[in-house]
């Protein structure tokens, strides 16, 4: 694997002009994945009145996707028009009305501006997907990837070089409707015009941006895995308990939820997942990146977080 110490050379931080001319270029959006994140990204995307196109690989996880942007937009729509139930439906129906179901990538991408991947967590995966829609891409389509923990020029090596420097990373955070930050992931290769382009399609979507190097974890990973990380330790060495370390930073911290807690709500294989891949890619303190017995352990048994029903709590019944 590429070293992270390769891909960290000085950039320009003048500061970037914002005109929202270049937002003229953007008309029409790709997001690839269905799942939570994408289905998030096209729902925003949609609600900020840009055509795109949503693409996964079945038709059922399409109706999936769409039925996670409609049961969102209810809950948005209700508190818009509280009492007018003709205006909630008509509210749906507008934004659902700029977003397309598709399984066919390439063909989508020919007519795109913005390529937005939300797919697996897999370099591979996501390497021989860019490398696909490179080929068939205009050269004016600015690629992202949504990746939480891989190196972003690591997955741009599959497209040319002339795509380099329009090949970024965009990672919203779950849930996308809801988190107002978006991390702008600028490569060396990537052109101010890039950039500023990016800049102004996040804000437009509502959300606030802040720009980092490609290296690993960007910037909330890079600072809230070790945190998480430390959590579970304790709970290795038997120091405290679950609820007591999640309730000491709740209220000695002022954090809204607990470490311990938020990780069950982010999913403990996606925990495991980016700190095992930071051990391995070797540029980051082992200190930080030294395994936790009971994080493997819950991960092994299959116990998730929320989305398995039991992590660090159980949600199959009443959280203590």
């Amino acid at each position: 694997m590429m070293s992270f110490a390769k891909l960290s050379k000085t950039i320009s931080t003048r500061s970037f002009s914002t005109s929202s001319m270049l937002l003229k270029d953007i008309k029409h959006v790709t997001v690839i994945g269905a799942g939570l994140m994408g289905s998030g990204i096209a729902q925003v995307t949609a609600q900020a009145k840009y055509n795109v196109t949503m693409i996964d690989t079945t038709d059922e996880a399409l109706a999936n996707g769409k039925k996670i942007i409609s049961a969102s937009l209810k809950r948005v729509a209700r508190k818009k028009f509280a009492d007018d139930e003709a205006k909630q439906t008509e509210f749906i129906n507008q934004i659902l009305s700029y977003v397309t179901l598709s399984k066919d990538a390439e063909g989508t991408v020919k007519n795109t501006d913005l390529v937005v991947e939300a797919i697996v967590e897999n370099i591979n995966v996501k390497q021989k997907l860019f490398s696909s829609l490179d080929k068939v891409a205009p050269a004016s389509t600015i690629f992202c990837s949504n990746t939480s923990s891989l190196p972003i020029s690591l997955i741009a090596e599959a497209t040319s070089d002339a795509r380099k420097e329009r090949f970024a990373g965009l990672h919203f955070f779950n849930p996308v409707p809801a988190m107002k930050l978006v991390e702008i992931v600028r490569t060396p290769n990537v052109s101010d015009e890039v950039y500023n382009t990016l800049f102004e399609f996040t804000k437009s979507v509502g959300k606030t941006s802040v720009s980092c190097k490609d290296t690993p974890g960007f910037i909330v990973n890079r600072l809230l895995v070790p945190y998480a990380m430390e959590a579970f330790r304790i709970i290795d060495r038997e120091e405290a308990s679950v609820a007591d370390v999640d309730t000491a930073m709740k209220l000695g911290a002022g954090m809204p939820m607990g470490p311990l807690e938020l990780s069950d709500f982010i999913g403990l294989d996606t925990m495991k997942f980016i700190v095992d891949g930071w051990a391995k890619e070797g540029s980051i303190d082992p200190a930080l990146t030294r395994a936790s017995k009971t994080l493997d352990k819950l991960v092994s048994e299959g116990n998730l977080g929320r989305k398995s029903g039991k992590g660090f709590y159980d949600y199959t019944k009443s959280k203590l």
